[in-house]
């Protein structure tokens, strides 16, 4: 068997700099998918109920606003609205979107002075709850 000795193969300094460089791609395109997956684990839900207003509709007090902001970086949609554990208050969702806000008005009896909380539940299942005392007269 005879060797060849006029053929040449890569010097170091090019094999170095080949490797180098496939190192370097394959790392940007690894940071370029974990950064996508970041992305979409840190969409969250944050809603904050800022108020809860207690009013009287009819003569009588029936006539609870709820008053939310989200301040997360996904749309809410609220699909449930119970007042101290009572049953859903509403028929149809509620979306609000990334950095904004919405008042609704439930109906449920509420008698002065007396305390209740408002939970909310997400279409996520995220539940966001407040605590506020009914007006004393």
């Amino acid at each position: 068997m005879k060797i060849l000795r006029s053929r040449k193969a890569l010097s170091p300094v090019v094999a170095s700099i080949i490797l180098i460089a496939v190192t370097v791609a394959v790392s940007i395109a690894v940071a370029a998918w974990m950064g996508a997956l970041t992305f979409n684990f840190m969409a969250t839900e944050q809603l904050k109920i800022t108020n809860l207003q207690f009013s009287v509709a009819g003569g009588l007090n029936n006539n609870v606003t709820v008053t939310m902001i989200n301040t997360g970086t996904n749309p809410v949609t609220i699909n449930e609205i119970h007042v101290s554990n009572g049953p859903n208050l509403i028929t149809n969702s509620i979306t609000i979107p990334a950095n904004g806000n919405s008042t609704q008005s439930v109906t449920s009896a509420w008698v002065n002075g007396a305390q209740y909380e408002v939970e909310l539940r997400s279409a996520k299942g995220n539940q966001f709850t407040y605590t506020a005392t009914a007006p004393s007269s």
